[in-house]
């Protein structure tokens, strides 16, 4: 007899062993770890998923997710710079 609990799958999500629902797509596994779609990228494992295919995308028991977050800001002054007076490794 089947019970009205929804039933839970073990997946890995950025290296962390996680229980979901059963029968999630990436796009609605985002939105279960309350993660906002507009600045990820994510994996399935270990293929790139593009946004368009999110939806057909589907989550299944033993999957390796890597979401990864686009994060705008900061500055590359001194980066890549060698011969900068910054540059610990000056020539």
């Amino acid at each position: 007899m089947e019970t009205a609990e929804t039933k839970t799958i073990e997946i890995v999500v950025n290296g962390k062993t996680q229980r979901v629902p059963e029968g999630l797509n990436v796009a609605r596994l985002l939105r279960f770890l309350e993660i906002d779609p507009s600045r990820v990228a994510v994996e399935l494992n270990r293929a790139i998923v593009r946004k368009a295919e999110w939806d057909s995308a589907r989550v299944d028991e033993g999957a390796q997710v890597e979401i990864v977050w686009f994060v705008g800001g900061g500055s590359l002054d001194g980066v890549g710079l060698g011969h900068d007076e910054r540059s610990p490794h000056r020539s």
